[in-house]
């Protein structure tokens, strides 16, 4: 908390523009708020970090930004979500703009796939690469807005199809990359994109891109896709944890063996290099490729890596082929006379994949977990760090002055105990702010008694048919939400041809058109998965309801959950209290802030799996949860709808 001899300009800015009503018609300045920006500001002050739970509504988004704005300080602001980036961006940095007197140095970085590559749309112009009227059309898109653009972001397309095949020939990603070699590098999008970071006080990304940078820096701090900061804010900071797996592990793929092929045979016959030997080398590769890929099987799954010795020694020719494969094709490339630009990318991934090639397959380290992934026609080799924070607590808290995370679901029980250990988070102030809404009056949880263990095997039945009981009450107007896809199918088979509302589910279109379908249908109820678990908003009437199946912990078979598991146990703890239990009441909160996003917005919450009421361990659920009114009666929700 701030000092006594701590200056509250933060406080002071909210006091100053309390009706801060041209952002809002309903905005309101919030006591929980102005408590949040002290924080903020007293930790960047100190160099100390901080972790604050503000609940939905407190405006935690002001709450961080002023404070930043206010600081003199270079900081990055991380979100969970490109949506939530442009939000801040395009929404949020204008409103306060309008409250400060000086321009506001801001700007926001999105991956390379996000940003076109001006040299690939002038290539493209005069050679092969489109396929079909669709990328023809699509092109034609692009190539014009190209011509006016300042950012060079995708998101600015609005005529271009989600379904685009073209704009991945275009992008701007580092496969194809020449660098500053390339004859459009002082216009290209990214160098621009670079300037305006190092120009900015305050630089918007996303988790994604934050831990690709942290991952790529080296012990200096240097070598990153970021310019140097001083603080970071981490608003959803409860995915932290996954996503800095991803960019701490290793992941190998079919999939990036066909495209290097791929981009290989483009770029030989684009710069007129290729031969009948080359030719013959990627053919080779594309045939070890399907072969090597081809012995985890067809059928999908999510499993460890178990055996990875014997599978070695069982495959041991097939395997050293493929490596040799890769390793000609990269000195095929190096033996290029006066090669150009193109090559030196195709050579270092050629060298990248080996080498992640060989981790996954040969390394021993007791700090991974070895995995493997098949879906759709992809085969995913994966190593994952088995725990986080070490690498977190190194590489972050202890390089960056300050470290704000902040969400609305950061607190197990009232306390920060799970977040603290699962990032390596020491010596952090912390706070938690109250949801800004009435919930005894705005929210009702029903939690019914008649329904059996969700083991049982006459759960689905009987499940179905309480979900068919309440849809009544509610007139639909509700998501029923879902731990796996199957029980998810096999409640929508039963549910839909039952009621009179009209159903969606999850799977039968893309995620954005079922949101947008579900907001613009009456009565409608969409039946999905974790995906619409959290950053999905729909205010008013339309959602009055959130039905989740079960309590939401993670499957414990999964390859990574069953390490870190048994990596509690080893140590001595408690793996179902000290990561389990933690990890599935984040996730309820997630799943049931779906409902409750404004002052005006009521409606029923529903937990199918009434463990939380029989068993023990329910209270940390309960007292995880904001203060909801509760019933165990399906009466007291036909009540509550009924007024």
């Amino acid at each position: 908390m701030p000092t006594q001899t701590q200056p509250a300009r933060a406080r002071q800015f909210f006091s100053k523009h309390g009706t801060l009503s041209k952002w809002h018609p309903n905005y309101e300045f919030r006591k929980g708020q102005g408590e949040m920006a002290e924080a903020v500001e007293s930790a960047l002050a100190d160099k100390r970090h901080l972790i604050v739970e503000a609940g939905t509504g407190t405006g935690k988004t002001l709450a961080y930004l002023v404070p930043a704005l206010l600081s003199g300080k270079r900081i990055v602001v991380s979100t969970g979500t490109k949506n939530l980036q442009e939000q801040l961006y395009f929404k949020d940095v204008p409103f306060l703009q309008q409250h400060f007197s000086r321009p506001l140095k801001v700007c926001y970085m999105k991956g390379r796939n996000n940003y076109a590559c001006r040299q690939k749309i002038y290539d493209a112009e005069n050679q092969a690469v489109l396929t079909g009227l669709e990328e023809i059309t699509d092109f034609e898109i692009i190539r014009e807005w190209e011509k006016t653009t300042e950012i060079g972001d995708r998101a600015e397309i609005k005529n271009l199809p989600e379904s685009s095949t073209v704009w991945a020939k275009l992008d701007a990603r580092t496969d194809m990359c020449t660098g500053q070699k390339c004859p459009n590098y002082e216009r290209c999008f990214i160098t621009l994109m670079h300037q305006r970071a190092t120009e900015s006080d305050i630089i918007i990304v996303n988790h994604h891109l934050f831990f690709a940078d942290l991952s790529l820096r080296d012990e200096n701090q240097e070598g990153g896709i970021l310019p140097e900061y001083h603080a970071v804010v981490f608003d959803e900071a409860h995915e932290i944890e996954d996503v800095a797996g991803q960019y701490f592990g290793v992941s190998v793929s079919n999939y990036r063996f066909q495209e290097l092929r791929r981009d290989i045979a483009a770029v030989s016959r684009m710069k007129k290099f290729g031969s009948p030997e080359l030719d013959r080398v990627l053919d080779r590769l594309d045939e070890l490729t399907v072969r090597f890929f081809g012995l985890f099987g067809e059928a999908e799954r999510r499993v460890a890596f178990a055996g990875r010795d014997g599978f070695r020694e069982a495959n041991e020719d097939i395997y050293s082929d493929v490596l040799a494969a890769l390793d000609l094709a990269g000195s095929h490339l190096k033996l290029q006379k006066n090669p150009p630009e193109e090559v030196a990318p195709l050579v270092r991934r050629a060298l990248e994949l080996s080498q992640g090639l060989r981790f996954v397959m040969e390394e021993d380290d007791e700090n991974f977990v070895f995995w493997l992934e098949k879906r759709g026609r992809g085969c995913f080799l994966q190593a994952t760090p088995i725990d986080v924070s070490p690498i977190v607590a190194e590489r972050l808290f202890r390089k960056v002055d300050t470290v704000v995370l902040t969400s609305a679901t950061l607190a197990v029980a009232g306390g920060f105990d799970y977040t603290e250990k699962r990032l390596g988070v020491e010596h952090a102030r912390s706070l938690i702010v109250p949801g800004h809404f009435d919930y005894q009056k705005q929210a009702l949880l029903y939690v019914p008694q008649r329904l059996p263990e969700p083991r049982n095997p006459a759960f689905t039945k009987e499940a179905a048919e309480e979900v068919m009981r309440i849809l009544k009450h509610s007139r639909g107007r509700a998501f029923v939400l879902f731990t796996s896809y199957q029980q998810m199918r096999l409640v929508h088979e039963k549910v839909s041809l039952e009621i009179e509302y009209p159903t969606l589910l999850q799977g039968t279109g893309p995620r954005r058109a079922l949101l947008e379908e579900f907001r613009s249908t009456p009565n409608c109820v969409l039946f999905a998965t974790s995906s619409f678990w959290q950053g999905v908003d729909v205010p008013g009437e339309q959602l009055s309801c959130v039905i989740i199946d079960k309590l939401p912990f993670a499957v414990p078979n999964d390859p990574v959950v069953n390490a870190r598991i048994e990596s509690i146990r080893n140590a001595g703890g408690n793996p179902f209290y000290d990561y389990q239990i933690p990890q599935a009441a984040i996730a309820l909160k997630q799943g049931f802030g779906r409902l409750i996003r404004s002052k005006s917005d009521r409606g029923v919450l529903v937990l199918l799996d009434n463990r939380i009421t029989k068993q023990r361990y329910g209270q940390v659920f309960f007292d995880s949860l904001p203060d909801y009114g509760f019933t165990t009666r399906l009466e007291d929700v036909e009540k509550f709808f009924d007024v």
